[in-house]
């Protein structure tokens, strides 16, 4: 096992990928020249030349189109945003052509297609480049959305988004491009669609994804101290989703708290709450809580960032109301 950075986990899945399949490549602004804009493709024109790597102009709605349409010629293009906030320059691409191509072509063009890059806040970035829109494309029928919160599971992931013959939305976090975690020296995928239980616990579930996780982590050590285990639950892939996962821990713990860093409204965590209440209502011993952001744009100044954003204060009050301790 080898420790690396998650940008560096990105550039090796790109790198491993493009020198597998010829027909991969990477665009978007400053990934070539300037080795990406968070250095997640760092030596990646060097090897495989502009024609492999490509800078853009600052057009996500152009250079988005170019990739469905070179995916419908046989390239497998992946897309790099260097914020998902961008992304919606370049939307109509995304939900009218990429998502769509294949069923409106009757399977004649399958659409082999990654669009990547940070999602979510990243500290004082103000309210047009602190969203996360993970809801908004798992909403659209024919994109499947990927949401890592490690290292070792970036790389897996993302090879097995490039690799698949539907478009991924890939989406990673500015605030974890640093954060380091070991990977095995030999070639690994992970599946999409699959969760993975991050913590065996027995007294309730919390379901969370994307660098956010993490408070639910510094929770559950918090809680244990007071003899309360919890099982943590990383969904990893936000569509498709893992449901019996979910369901199965519920099932065994009776308790369910969701953690997202999202708009509340007709959220990710909504949508696991109506799938839980449905497969295991009789299961459940409390009503299920969630934790997202709140119902307001994101705000610039520190002190409301900080009140903003879910952290593991909230995930321990939750955990608590649903266990009915004070």
């Amino acid at each position: 096992m080898r420790t690396i950075q998650f940008r560096e986990a990105i550039a090796e899945a790109m790198s491993e990928e493009m020198r597998r399949d010829e027909s991969v490549y990477l665009m978007g602004e400053e990934v070539a020249e300037y080795n990406g804009a968070y250095k997640a493709s760092k030596g990646m024109l060097d090897e495989f030349g502009p024609k492999r790597v490509i800078d853009t102009p600052i057009a996500e709605l152009g250079f988005a189109g170019i990739a469905v349409g070179s995916a419908m010629n046989g390239c497998r293009p992946i897309v790099e945003y260097m914020t998902f906030n961008f992304s919606l320059v370049g939307i109509d691409q995304i939900i009218n052509n990429a998502a769509k191509m294949r069923q409106m072509s009757a399977g004649q063009f399958p659409m082999p297609m990654v669009f990547r890059g940070p999602t979510a806040s990243a500290g004082q970035l103000g309210a047009t480049h602190s969203q996360a829109f993970e809801n908004w494309f798992a909403n659209t029928p024919g994109l499947k959305v990927v949401v890592p919160s490690n290292v070792y599971d970036a790389k897996g992931l993302l090879k097995a988004a490039i690799r698949d013959n539907d478009p991924v939305i890939f989406m990673e976090s500015e605030q974890m491009y640093g954060d380091k975690g070991e990977v095995p020296d030999g070639e690994y995928v992970l599946p999409l669609g699959v969760a993975d239980i991050k913590r065996e616990g027995t007294d309730v579930t919390i379901v969370s994804f994307g660098k956010i996780i993490k408070e639910a982590y510094t929770a559950a050590e918090e809680l244990a101290k007071e003899g309360i285990s919890c099982e943590i639950i990383d969904l990893r892939t936000v569509r498709p989703m893992d449901y019996d996962c979910i369901i199965n821990s519920v099932k065994k713990t009776n308790r369910l708290v969701v953690l997202e860093e999202a708009w509340p409204f007709a959220s990710v965590a909504s949508e696991i709450t109506y799938m839980v209440q449905e497969r295991a209502f009789d299961y459940l011993d409390a009503p299920i809580q969630r934790i997202t952001t709140a119902d307001t744009p994101a705000p610039y100044s520190p002190t409301l960032l900080k009140e903003w954003l879910p952290n593991s204060n909230d995930v321990i009050k939750a955990v608590k109301k649903v266990m009915y301790k004070s």
